[in-house]
C-alpha cells in the first residue's frame, strides 16, 4: 500500500511576520506577542543578502538572562543568520530530517528564492499523523 506524500507547502504556517534587523528585540517581542508567534522572520538588507530568524530563544540568551534593557539591543544583534529554510515542494519527511539534522525547530519555506511560509517540527510531526 503505498502512502500518499504530503508537502510541506501543504502544512505550512501562511503568514510569515518580518521584522527589519535595525528594530530593537522590545519591538521584536511586541510583534509576536502581537502575531501570536515564537519566531519573526529578519528582513534582508538587499537582494544579496542572506535571511534571518530571530526567536524567543534568541530574546532568553541576547536580552534575559545577560539583564541587557530590550529596548537597547537590535534585533540583529541576537538573530540567527544565515537560515536554513525548507523547500516548498518538499515531502514533510524529508524536511522533518533535514530540520532535525540541523538542530533547529523550526525553519522559513521556500518557493523560488521567496519566503512563502514557516514550519516548526511539532507541526511536521503532529499534523501529518506520522506517529
Amino acid at each position: 500500500m503505498s502512502q500518499e506524500i504530503t508537502l510541506v507547502e501543504d502544512v505550512m504556517q501562511k503568514e510569515v511576520p518580518t521584522i527589519d534587523g535595525m528594530a530593537s528585540a522590545k519591538d521584536a517581542a511586541a510583534m509576536m506577542r502581537s502575531s501570536g508567534v515564537s519566531e519573526l522572520l529578519v528582513d534582508k538588507r538587499n537582494e544579496n543578502d542572506a535571511w534571518g530568524i530571530v526567536t524567543i530563544m534568541d530574546m532568553i540568551k541576547g536580552v534575559i538572562l545577560p539583564d541587557r534593557e530590550g529596548e537597547d539591543v537590535c534585533v540583529y544583534e541576537i538573530m540567527t543568520k544565515p537560515i536554513i529554510t525548507v523547500p516548498a515542494k518538499m515531502d514533510v519527511r524529508y524536511a522533518i530530517r533535514l530540520i532535525h539534522r540541523t538542530g533547529v525547530h523550526r525553519a522559513p519555506v521556500e518557493h523560488m528564492g521567496i519566503i512563502v511560509g514557516m514550519v516548526t517540527m511539532a507541526s511536521l510531526i503532529l499534523d501529518n499523523d506520522l506517529i
